[in-house]
């Protein structure tokens, strides 16, 4: 309750603050630079007046400085930052000309490591970059169909096991232009409330009903599937076409992994479908690494859409939706994305197969399912120290997703700016990206980050704590005193 008051005390402060310096801006005290109507448009209806506004203005410009940094070297895991600074509170910046190098990343998706350039490992990209260029500019229909988009598609379903696949330029429209390919008006959707902003915008661009059930909750979603079966659709009560129950493999503000065996006893149960979204599982769970089907030990073929993206374990980018050969086919004949969109490019298709044949030990080697290891120890032995240290931490033992609670948006800000000047590259995550009591910090882990980077991580984030501490009691000791 102490944390959940003085946090939301922060948040009112600042908003006050916020509405005293408006005030300031309003009266021409103080210069406002943000986006503004001009004053021969004071009888139009406002543009720039509502909330959002407000809190970019106010709230989030304070902080602006512990986002978009700029990095001038391969986001491995350690990269350089050009260093900038602002000298108008964060309104703009200005570059100094200096870099801060081998700053430790740990707030890439490079789970398994493949954002390098060993020329060795890249030696296939290179060749392929030579022979089809970097660009295709067409769509799959038309011209841009290559042979090594249909090797991808092969090499991804037999990776997951399952009848076929295809692939999409951009992870995120995977999500949001296949969905409404699948369901559309009078279909259910029924999302868990922490479902990825991809699937959210994909299921409301379908048209058909969204109903959100609470996250890994089942009783909640079995709840929800008796009703809809029992009651049908709005008004008319007519049977659903569809019930599509969608999940992610491990979600990425949380670290929390999906039940998926429980989920799949209720999909069959119920007769609903199940769209999984594998983009932070695929490659970083499972014995050798095919996401949390393997992780469960359960049968892929039980999961009618699998989903999924290069763009985290496999270095790369785009994402593949795979499946039954009937599936696929549908959505290559009527999916948006696969219509309209421009095919991946060869250099980016090269270096998912090359990594992906890694993984399968299909370059001859041992060096894929190494990695797949190192990154399951680097998690466990990641978690367990912070475990030690007594911090609190959400998610699961096996997510390499691991969110550190700092509620406080002042601790935030604090902690992002210490952890830098320690040359310790971290995401913080705040309100209204969490709930607004929840505010975090979130280490991605990597399985090209050696032991002695995770202990100098952990050491600097003990050491920031400590210090924190010691102020407090400083600051309680000074006030007895004066009293």
């Amino acid at each position: 309750m102490y944390v959940a008051v003085m946090t939301y005390l922060g948040y009112g402060l600042v908003t006050l603050f916020g509405y005293f310096r408006d005030f300031l801006r309003a009266v021409g005290l103080e210069k406002c630079h943000v986006a503004q109507e001009r004053s021969e448009q004071k009888d139009f209806v406002p543009l720039y007046q509502d909330f959002e506004n407000f809190y970019n203005r106010n709230l989030y410009m304070r902080v602006r400085d512990n986002w978009n940094r700029p990095i001038c070297s391969l986001p491995g895991p350690v990269f350089d930052l050009m260093e900038r600074i602002s000298d108008d509170y964060n309104w703009t910046f200005r570059f100094t000309g200096r870099t801060i190098p081998n700053v430790i990343n740990v707030g890439s998706y490079n789970y398994l490591g493949f954002a390098e350039n060993n020329v060795d490992f890249l030696k296939t990209v290179a060749e392929k970059t030579q022979e089809y260029g970097v660009g295709v500019c067409s769509t799959r229909q038309e011209i841009a169909n290559l042979s090594l988009h249909q090797e991808l598609e092969q090499l991804v379903a037999n990776f997951l096991g399952l009848e076929s696949s295809m692939a999409f330029g951009m992870g995120f429209a995977t999500n949001s232009m296949n969905i409404p390919a699948l369901v559309g008006k009078g279909c259910l959707i029924l999302s868990d409330e922490l479902n990825h902003t991809s699937l959210i915008l994909g299921a409301r661009l379908s048209g058909a009903t969204i109903r959100v059930f609470k996250h890994n909750n089942m009783h909640s979603l079995e709840k929800m599937l008796r009703e809809a079966i029992c009651s049908g659709q709005p008004r008319t009560h007519r049977p659903w076409k569809k019930i599509l129950i969608m999940v992610e493999g491990i979600y990425s503000m949380e670290g929390s992994v999906v039940r998926l065996p429980e989920i799949l006893a209720l999909k069959k149960k119920y007769k609903a479908y199940l769209y999984l979204d594998e983009a932070h599982s695929i490659g970083a769970v499972g014995p050798t690494g095919r996401g949390v089907t393997e992780l469960f030990n359960v049968n892929a073929a039980d999961v009618d859409i699998m989903m999924g993206t290069f763009t985290k374990s496999f270095g790369a980018c785009g994402g593949y939706i795979a499946g039954k050969k009937v599936l696929v086919d549908y959505i290559r004949r009527h999916s948006h994305s696969a219509i309209y969109a421009t095919a991946m490019s060869p250099p980016v298709t090269e270096q998912v197969i090359r990594a992906m044949k890694c993984i399968m030990g299909q370059d001859g080697g041992d060096e894929g399912i190494r990695r797949v290891r190192q990154l399951a120890e680097n998690t466990r032995y990641f978690r367990a120290r912070l475990k030690e240290m007594g911090f609190i931490i959400y998610g699961n033992d096996d997510s390499p997703v691991v969110p550190i609670l700092l509620y406080m948006p002042a601790k935030v800000v604090a902690f992002a700016r210490e952890m830098l000047r320690r040359k310790i590259g971290v995401v913080v995550v705040g309100f209204p990206a969490t709930p607004i009591t929840e505010a975090r910090a979130r280490f991605c882990l990597s399985a090209a980050h050696t032991r002695p980077m995770l202990d100098q991580s952990n050491l600097l984030i003990l050491r920031y704590l400590l210090i924190h501490l010691l102020n407090a009691i400083n600051s309680r000791l000074s006030h007895y005193h004066t009293v």
